[in-house]
């Protein structure tokens, strides 16, 4: 298995973060992965809060350490497949790294473009380890 190409193709994960008193706290999400980073929109998609109010943004300030996970199920069991990125996130909120997030978000779902994402936080990870797992 390529993981980068994984980690391309696929259009949804889960982000794991953790509380500030440890608590683990997971989300799916949809993502950019421009071959060094991971972007994640805060998009306009309903949320009890404002973006910079979620649980997971405060999980990122207390502590940037984070993981996605993405995974291919098949009830052939033979099928099955994922890749864990392990990383260091920030939030980004304009700027050069930014527009070029808000670039590959773009490009990759054409729902984002009812949106805008360019004045919205990005969540950015910065990839130190891939791990990738197949039965095959």
């Amino acid at each position: 298995m390529n993981a980068e190409r994984f980690l391309s193709t696929h259009r949804v994960a889960r982000l794991a973060t953790v509380t500030a008193d440890g608590a683990p706290h997971i989300v799916p999400v949809v993502f950019a992965f421009d071959g060094k980073r991971v972007y994640i929109a805060l998009d306009e998609k309903r949320k009890r809060v404002a973006p910079m109010r979620l649980q997971r943004v405060r999980n990122i300030a207390a502590n940037p350490r984070v993981a996605l996970l993405l995974d291919d199920y098949s009830e052939d069991w033979r099928k099955l497949a994922w890749v864990r990125v392990d990383g260091v996130a920030r939030i980004l909120r304009r700027g050069k790294a930014h527009a070029a997030a808000i670039a590959l978000l773009l490009a990759k779902y054409p729902q984002y473009r009812r949106m805008k994402l360019e004045t919205r936080p990005v969540i950015e990870i910065a990839v130190k380890r891939v791990v990738k797992w197949e039965t095959k």
